[in-house]
Order: structure tokens, then sequence, then C-alpha cells
């Protein structure tokens, strides 16, 4: 029989929880289990591991081949300096995502900023401009009420005409 010691997924919804297992490579992933050999919990910071590193190797011992995720967790298992390698690259690259998220709200701010004072003076410039139209229009008024306005010449009405 052709084992393979592979993960198999619990948890629920966009929280999976995985438990390291020994089993027959033609089950189905979820499947039948022939022994359980320790956990993997990828959703907690820090991620949490926990082989069972004797029973690993006696089943590889005896053929058992190991699925590509499982290598890697075993290497990390067997090698703490390794593990404390990840870790602390998957903490710069958190920090750097959140540096970056951090640049770009600044970013943004000032843009808004800047649009913020561009509005402000395009209203100055209404402003100003609405307030030049009205003394222009005052002028005009004051200057129409200062001059002699002549009168246009009454046309006689009928009754005058019959008269």
């Amino acid at each position: 029989m052709a084992t393979v010691i592979r993960l198999q997924r619990g948890g629920r919804k966009k929280r999976p929880f995985y438990s390291v297992v020994v089993m027959d490579q033609r089950n189905r992933r979820d499947g039948a289990f022939i022994e359980k050999l320790g956990y993997y919990d990828p959703c907690t910071e820090p991620e949490v591991l926990e082989l069972n590193m004797e029973r690993v190797n006696a089943w590889k011992a005896e053929g058992a081949q190991l699925s590509g995720r499982v290598a890697s967790l075993v290497r990390l298992a067997e090698n703490p300096q390794l593990a404390e390698k990840a870790r602390a690259k998957a903490e710069q690259k958190v920090a750097d995502k959140k540096a970056a998220v951090e640049a770009k709200a600044k970013a943004d701010a000032a843009e808004a900023e800047a649009a913020a004072k561009a509005a402000e003076e395009v209203k100055k410039a209404e402003e100003a401009a609405a307030a030049k139209e009205a003394a222009e229009a005052a002028e005009a008024e004051a200057a129409a009420e200062e001059a002699p306005v002549e009168e246009a010449p009454v046309e006689e009405t009928e009754e005058k005409k019959d008269a």
C-alpha cells in the first residue's frame, strides 16, 4: 500500500485548520486516515505547528512519501532557526504592507487637502468675479440715473385726432 503524509483540512470557511495525517494516497484529501501525526494552524499569529517527529520519521522509514507542504513543515519543525527566519520574514512582509497602506492613506489625505484648497481658491475667485460684476452693475445703474432721460414722444390717441 502506497502511503503519503499530507494535510487534512478542517475548520470553517476561510478559517482553515489542518491535521497532519498518514493515509493511503488513493483516498480523498479529507478521507479516512491511518494515523494522525500532528496539526498545523496557519490562521493564528504566529502559526502553530505540532508534529510528532518520531512517528513522522518512522513512517518515512516505512516508505511513506511527504506532500510538498508537509515536507516544508517538517523542515521547519526540524530546524527552529529556519522557522524563526521564516517568521521574521513574514513579520517584515506584514510591516511593509502596513507601511504601504499608511503611505497611501497619507498620499490620499494630501491629495484631498490639495483638492479642498483648489476648490476654496475657485470659490474665492467666483466670489471676486461676482463682486466685480455687482460693482460694475451698480456703476452702470448710477450712471444711468445721472444721465438725463429723454422721453419718447407720446403718440396722439385717436380721440385727439378726431377732435
